[in-house]
């Protein structure tokens, strides 16, 4: 028998050769903590990945890929290269949920190529709680551009799952055809098989994956750059990424994304923990994206009065605007929001005179507009002032000599590209005349708050205006505000025009559309949901039908917090919440169920502390007093169904 002696290079090269192909193929990266696992694989020609945390799959062979006009990359496709790296930012931005946030993140570059030998890029990012990916397209040779035409990103979760979603509005339905503005309700607890809505789900949702905990998703990043997307409907045990309806947008524009090459989708993000907490209070919307612009002047934040909100649109003349400005003052707020129909019933010469009244009385203006002037038949004027960029300017220009300070523009309906860009156009024409702006009837804000320094929020909920129309929103109001903490409001902020005090929803306030909550319910929703400018429900009367230590809360209130901390809560039953700013905390929780929860929270930043708690009496009433936090850091607190509560220190 011959011997062979084996040097240890060959050994090695005989081993590397042996391997399985396929797995050479894998690639994983971990967060820092090594906790949250990502893993992408190219096998048979398609590539998929699974997200795996402590050891147990969040997600399970999900597919990847994107089509394009120059080329497919979804089947016959083999693996290049991978390289990983670790990245590490830090940045302050005053209107999120958290004022400064150090990302850390390892990274992955995995690239494959297609039979015609052109590549891509799935570039990751893993933090100890947050996955944000995307693909990247290189020039191929001479093409310096393509058009996206469908994208293949799945998620499959195990079977044990539940879901959290809000449909996606059929396009052009709804008021004067202004849908899809992200105005649904939500299923909970769902069986994901049960999850089969025509159009799909809007983001985020966020699924409950058994025992092993919770998976928020969403994207970010998109501007003008893309299209917005949302998922589909569960079909064949998987959602998927979801362009625009070709009927969005009276069926004008591409469903697809151009983009110019080298160029990048938006980014598509997974929020992973065991419990709630990370999924309350993840920046990863903000974590990977940048600045587009500079302020054009220091940008103030703050809470505003509108009447259109109760008094509706007969409250748009001089005397009422008079009377909510003095209502502004009176709440030591900000601003004022001066809703539709104001050029038309209260005139641009007389606007003059109101805004100089208000900057009297130290309040500034916001001012309305129809953002319409071909996508739907939204009727309501101002209208033709913000889809062309000459209109747009010429009318910038006269808001910025006559003092106003921002703009709320309404009625965008849809996710295509072509709408994207109109947003930011508003957005950069609104920052060089150094104003803010507000959305309402809109899409989801996807990373905007750090992308536009000018970007002060979006409607993109049943919000409420829907409290005035609708029995049913009235009746599910608490089960609605126990569900943003974790949905909607996680990832972007969320301009709800809540804090409605009025016992009847209309200017009457006697009889009509009772309001189902409590006052305290209604306080606690002001820290609740978050946005950098407030504008609140409140009327002239209720300076004298609400104790006072009720408005005395809501003038001390912040609209800007340094840190959100998640307390306890559980989406659909009940919310509570902290939040800071400065030294000062605020705790707030309300109660969806139909009996007393009598709660034990751990309050460690309040420990052994004398605290404000507002409550509800046994009879629904408001309450105010001085209780002690105990030095084990606990406090036990009852919440009356479709009540709330707030402690502050």
């Amino acid at each position: 028998m011959k011997t062979v002696n084996y040097s240890l290079f060959t050994v090695f090269l005989i081993l590397l050769f042996t391997v399985d192909a396929s797995a050479q193929d894998s690639r994983k990266v971990s967060s820092p903590d090594g906790k949250l696992v990502f893993v992408v694989e190219t096998v048979e020609g398609k590539w998929h990945y699974d997200v795996l945390y402590d050891d147990k799959p969040m997600l399970e062979h999900s597919p990847l890929g994107l089509k394009t006009n120059e080329g497919d990359f979804t089947s016959s496709l083999s693996f290049v290269a991978a390289f990983m790296d670790v990245i590490t930012t830090q940045y302050k931005q005053e209107k999120i949920k958290t004022a400064s946030v150090k990302y850390e993140a390892n990274t992955l570059d995995y690239t494959i190529k297609n039979e015609e030998g052109k590549q891509m890029v799935l570039r990751v990012q893993v933090s100890d709680h947050d996955i944000a990916f995307r693909y990247e397209l290189p020039k191929w040779g001479d093409t310096r551009a393509t058009v996206v035409e469908k994208e293949y990103t799945g998620f499959r979760f195990p079977a044990e799952s539940s879901a959290f979603l809000s449909s996606m509005m059929r396009p052009m339905t709804g008021f004067a055809r202004t849908a899809p503005s992200y105005e649904s309700g939500y299923v909970t607890d769902a069986d994901l098989k049960s999850t089969t809505a025509e159009y799909g789900y809007v983001f985020p949702g966020l699924f409950k994956i058994g025992e092993n905990g919770w998976v928020l998703l969403s994207e970010t990043g998109v501007g003008s750059n893309y299209n917005g997307a949302h998922l589909s409907s569960f079909t064949d045990g998987i959602y998927t990424m979801e362009y625009p309806q070709m009927e969005q947008n009276n069926g004008f524009g591409s469903t697809g994304a151009q983009i110019g090459l080298p160029g990048h989708t938006p980014w598509r993000t997974l929020t992973v923990g065991k419990s709630l907490k990370p999924i309350v209070e993840t920046t990863i919307p903000f974590d990977v994206v940048e600045p587009l612009y500079e302020p054009s002047t220091a940008y103030q934040y703050g809470k505003g009065t509108w009447s259109w909100i109760v008094w509706q649109d007969n409250s748009m003349n001089y005397e009422d605007q008079v009377k909510y400005i003095d209502l502004a003052a009176a709440m030591d707020f900000e601003y004022i929001l001066i809703d539709a129909w104001w050029d038309e019933r209260i005139g641009y010469e007389k606007m003059e005179e109101l805004i100089q009244y208000a900057n009297s009385k130290e309040v500034n203006v916001f001012l309305w507009y129809n953002s319409n002037g071909s996508a739907n038949d939204a009727f309501q004027t101002p209208l033709n002032k913000m889809n062309t960029s000459v209109a747009r300017k010429e009318e910038m220009k006269w808001l910025k000599e006559v003092g106003v300070k921002g703009l709320k523009v309404d009625f965008f309906g849809g996710d295509k590209q072509e709408t994207m860009r109109l947003y930011e156009d508003i957005l950069v024409d609104a920052n060089d005349h150094g104003l803010m702006v507000i959305f309402h009837g809109t899409t989801l804000p996807r990373g905007w708050e750090r992308m536009y320094p000018n970007f002060v929020g979006s409607e993109a909920v049943l919000a409420s205006e829907m409290l005035i129309f609708s029995q049913d929103v009235r009746e599910k109001e608490a089960y609605y505000a126990s569900l943003h903490p974790f949905i909607r409001n996680s990832v972007g902020s969320m301009e709800f025009g809540g804090v409605l005090l009025n016992k009847f929803l209309n200017k009457g306030n006697e009889r009509g559309q009772e309001r189902l909550t409590t006052d305290v319910f209604q306080l606690a929703t002001g820290v609740l949901f978050q946005n950098p400018v407030q504008m609140f429900g409140l009327t002239p009367n209720n300076l004298t039908d609400v104790p006072e230590f009720e408005l005395e809360f809501i003038r001390e209130l912040p609209t800007t917090w340094d840190e959100t901390v998640f307390i306890d809560g559980y989406p659909g039953k009940y919310s509570v919440l902290a939040r800071r700013n400065g030294k000062r905390w605020y705790v707030a929780g309300v109660n969806a169920e139909n009996a007393p929860k009598t709660l034990r929270i751990a309050l460690p930043m309040l420990q052994g502390q004398q605290v404000s708690l507002y409550n509800d009496g046994d009879k629904r009433q408001p309450t105010h007093q001085t209780v002690e936090v105990g030095e084990n850091g606990e406090l036990t607190v009852t919440v009356q169904p479709g009540g709330g509560f707030v402690i502050t220190n």
